[in-house]
């Protein structure tokens, strides 16, 4: 076990090059490490921030992070499999196994065999899912939109480069396949389709 109080030998130095969207590198300048502690601390409380409401949500339903986790992506991406959501979330099948038949049980989620494999199990937000969903996303797109606007110009793009870069080298091929489906919309169209 790691002792907290024992110093690291060894402090990751972080890298003298910077991947562009394109493919190719770029120099970039080393932030000195007290700047990039206030960066992971800003990130800590920016996500401290973004969950707390969702987390407010939760609690009344009983529910925490992990559910909605598995309802927002069942919600974006319905019909999507139970293997491709545990690829999506890197947690075991017991982890998501409680958490999964918590809102089957209490009718957010169905779950059906595929047809073309009857072994594969396929999600499907109920529409009482997909208005918690939408609940639980409503305060985190206008904390977001206001975040963008009040950074100006050019914000969205410098952000979504950025979170592009946090994700690890090795699963951007499938997190940008996963946010190129094309998933059902956030918000119902009720209204639209007459209902």
């Amino acid at each position: 076990m790691t002792d907290l109080n024992e110093p690291m030998t060894q402090v990751p130095k972080p890298a003298e090059t910077a991947r562009r969207s394109d493919g190719g590198s770029r120099e970039k300048e080393a932030l000195p490490e007290a700047k990039l502690v206030e960066y992971a601390e800003l990130l800590f409380f920016a996500y401290r921030d973004f969950t707390r409401d969702p987390d407010a949500i939760l609690k009344d339903f009983g529910f925490g992070r992990a559910h909605h986790r598995v309802l927002h992506f069942v919600n974006r991406h319905s019909g999507l499999r139970v293997v491709d959501l545990l690829d999506i979330l890197t947690i075991t099948k017991q982890s998501l196994s409680r958490v999964l038949k918590q809102l089957i049980d209490k009718g957010y989620i169905v779950q059906q065999a595929g047809s073309a494999d009857r072994r594969e199990r396929l999600l499907y937000p109920t529409d009482k899912g997909r208005m918690l969903a939408e609940r639980l996303a409503a305060p985190q797109l206008v904390r977001l939109a206001d975040a963008l606007h009040a950074a100006g110009p050019g914000a969205e793009v410098a952000v979504r480069d950025f979170l592009e870069a946090m994700v690890n080298a090795e699963d951007r091929p499938k997190v940008s396949s996963i946010m190129a489906a094309s998933p059902r919309p956030l918000k119902r169209r009720d209204k639209e389709e007459g209902a």
